[in-house]
């Protein structure tokens, strides 16, 4: 068998592989990336939704920082601003593309099945039955393998239940009555995206509320500007410190990063999405998931309100847009014996300041890195971040 010797190899070709990519290529190590790119965006995000994020904060990140998508938009005579005008995902998904074959045209499109680990080597082996032997791994592998159902909803069978990162073309639903859980951004999204498709579309969230935020109030006067500072993550003195302090936030205890991943920057919808959905479909708010179950073909919801009886919610498919979970066990292309060795906190990988984990030369960036530097690894805006630090530590070591 051929085994074939790298350096360092780059498991994801989304935002975080590529920015990472694009960092070491001139280096003096040998670096080979593997994935498909902007796969993960391309493939399980719907067709007509908007970044959450800003123009601005919505980039990947070559060494000089030319190459933002602003550039691009301004390239092709697109419409951009830096703030306050959405950014369609099609056109975050040429950018991405166009990014890689400008700044890492040397992406394998094939994907990693294996990761184990032999001596002090890493063996991955693709999907095309080649070896590759690396001194040292970046896992880059996005948030789609972190997709978390809620065990309430696994008595539906999987026909009629999927998760929102599932879903590309929404187009199969016309016609079908679907019913949406959660309040975030993604839940907002696909039930807007569905009536636009034809489908009859109800909303489930255990939020009393739906926390819209609100359109960014541009200019803003000093005072503004002083008490809530802009952001990658949006405004505020604690967004402005997770994008510009990570490693203080890295510092923190173990406990208290956890809590604020979990908490800072929750599920809320962007404004632009408010009047897509206002009044346009019910909205189940304030409830929880009693009992679910198939009955006759269709998918059956036990409604339970606080002080209230229970309702009973039947519908042709459910869309859980329940969020991800960073878990280490879910990655299951690295093998038991490497995943056994790796230290975790609630699941995700603890890592050192470089983003290393007890596993000596085995990498992690965005969301499995959230819980060791914060909310910023959740976004591509950590991408620079992520990228500018690790390419630093494989360079000099």
């Amino acid at each position: 068998m051929t085994v074939t010797p790298v350096d360092i190899a780059i498991v994801g070709a989304g935002p975080y592989g590529l920015s990472l990519a694009a960092h070491l290529r001139n280096g003096k190590r040998s670096v080979r990336i593997f994935g498909s790119p902007m796969h993960s965006w391309s493939h399980h995000m719907p067709q007509g939704m908007h970044l959450k994020s800003e123009g601005f904060a919505s980039s990947l990140y070559d060494p000089e920082a030319r190459f933002t998508l602003k550039a691009y938009c301004a390239e092709h005579t697109l419409p951009y601003a830096d703030i306050g005008l959405p950014v369609p995902i099609e056109t975050f998904i040429a950018y991405g593309r166009e990014f890689q074959r400008r700044h890492v045209p040397q992406v394998e499109n094939v994907q990693i099945t294996s990761l184990s680990q032999t001596g002090e080597h890493f063996q991955l082996t693709t999907a095309a039955g080649e070896t590759v032997r690396a001194r040292r791994v970046v896992v880059a592998a996005g948030i789609v393998k972190f997709a978390y159902l809620p065990p309430t909803l696994a008595s539906i069978p999987a026909p009629m239940i999927s998760h929102s990162s599932q879903h590309n073309d929404l187009s199969g639903f016309k016609g079908r009555k679907v019913a949406v859980l959660g309040a975030g951004a993604s839940a907002l999204d696909i039930a807007a995206l569905l009536l636009e498709a034809g489908a009859e579309v109800e909303l489930v969230a255990r939020r009393r509320s739906i926390p819209f935020h609100d359109p960014p109030n541009e200019p803003r006067t000093l005072l503004q500007r002083l008490k809530a500072p802009r952001s990658g993550l949006g405004t505020g003195w604690r967004s402005r410190m997770c994008t510009d302090i990570p490693l203080v936030f890295h510092a923190m205890p173990e406990s208290l990063r956890i809590r604020a991943v979990a908490r800072h920057l929750g599920p809320a919808p962007c404004w632009f999405v408010r009047d897509a959905v206002a009044g346009r479909l019910p909205m189940h708010l304030g409830v929880s998931i009693a009992g679910a179950q198939s009955r006759g073909g269709r998918a059956c919801l036990v409604l339970n309100q606080s002080g209230g009886e229970d309702r009973q919610l039947e519908v042709d498919h459910v869309i859980a847009a329940t969020g991800y979970k960073a878990a280490v066990s879910r990655l299951s292309f690295i093998d038991k014996p490497v995943q056994s060795r790796v230290r975790t906190a609630s699941e995700a990988p603890i890592l050192n300041r470089h983003f290393e984990s007890s596993v000596p030369g085995l990498y992690f960036v965005g969301a499995a890195a959230a819980n060791s530097f914060g909310p910023l690894l959740r976004f591509a805006f950590g991408a620079r971040f992520s990228a500018e630090r690790v390419a630093w530590h494989l360079t000099k070591n």
